[in-house]
């Protein structure tokens, strides 16, 4: 990307990566500092911002200490549905985070609001998802740890990565934001709108008015581009812990990209040139937005250097 070439948009979708949030909570504690002055830096540029953020070590953690008491006292608690379990990692990663921006704010002078919407995402009931789990959450495990939960617990796993085992669970393609309005009001009224937190809360519409919660995790980049869409932004960021995407990464001929279209990038997703779970899903969110109207681009970029990115300092952008 070269200098000067930013993304000219003031309304902008953030994607927030692991990296932004750590693995636990005092790792998310001190990651949310860093994270809040990356957003700081987009509203003190003159940005509209819509966080959205991800929860697979939280939500996994979440669960395990649900299932973990429902073994302790099954007579007293009953089984956590996941949808559930959704809910809270919003309602407790939020709150970290939007308290870290609201400092930041104030140390700088900004006169903006944040707020934390819990968020229901719907889906289709029939998506083949269900049938084929690929969604990381929850901790790191070994090879053993993971045949022991295979075993015990009958939990789908994949090697993720290179960096070990993870339980998968079924990540469904988001439809619509069921909170939209509420979203776009925050937004207009001068707030950063923390949103759709973990991909939101799955769910689907059965009789009635009635929305079921599922028992699934969407993907937050996918949810992140189908908000993006619905809010009629400018600009989707997904921030993550490398500085661009990259061909043939990890090897000698690795190769950075500053610009992304349709046709290359369709072509690197066919050969495999993106990791499922990592920055697959990441170049396919930033894809779909960035052909989802006139005047809408992606930017693919390190959290530490957003606002570098949106200046057209670094990052890969992708266009449709």
């Amino acid at each position: 990307m070269g200098e000067g070439v930013g993304i000219m948009g003031r309304r902008v979708v953030v994607a927030l990566g692991g990296n932004a949030l750590g693995d636990n909570l005092p790792e998310q504690m001190e990651a949310v500092r860093g994270t809040a002055k990356a957003i700081a830096d987009l509203v003190q540029a003159g940005n509209e911002v819509v966080v959205v953020h991800g929860n697979g070590p939280q939500v996994g953690m979440i669960q395990e200490a649900m299932t973990q008491l429902t073994r302790f006292d099954p007579k007293r608690y009953i089984p956590c549905p996941l949808s559930v379990c959704v809910a809270m990692s919003q309602g407790y990663i939020g709150y970290d985070l939007q308290n870290a921006i609201r400092e930041e704010f104030e140390d700088r002078g900004i006169d903006h609001g944040v707020t934390t919407v819990l968020s229901q995402v719907e889906v289709d009931r029939d998506d083949p998802a269900f049938q084929n789990p690929t969604k990381p959450i929850g901790p790191f495990m070994t090879e053993e740890e993971a045949e022991r939960m295979v075993e015990e617990r009958g939990y789908h796993v994949t090697e993720d990565a290179g960096r070990g085992y993870r339980r998968v669970v079924a990540s469904p393609l988001p439809r619509s934001i069921v909170e939209l309005d509420t979203i776009r009001s925050l937004v207009a009224a001068d707030h950063v709108a923390i949103a759709c937190g973990g991909g939101g809360v799955p769910v689907y519409r059965t009789e009635g008015h009635h929305l079921k919660g599922a028992a699934a995790v969407i993907d937050k980049d996918f949810v992140a581009a189908r908000l993006a869409e619905q809010m009629d932004a400018q600009a989707l960021v997904i921030l993550t812990a490398v500085e661009k995407v990259a061909i043939h990464f990890g090897m000698p001929d690795e190769q950075w990209l500053d610009e992304l279209g349709p046709e290359e990038a369709r072509r690197y997703i066919d050969d495999g040139e993106f990791a499922p779970g990592s920055m697959l899903p990441k170049v396919q969110a930033a894809l779909e937005f960035a052909c989802s109207g006139a005047g809408r681009s992606a930017l693919i970029t390190e959290l530490s250097r957003a606002a570098d990115g949106m200046a057209g300092k670094t990052g890969t952008r992708v266009h449709g």
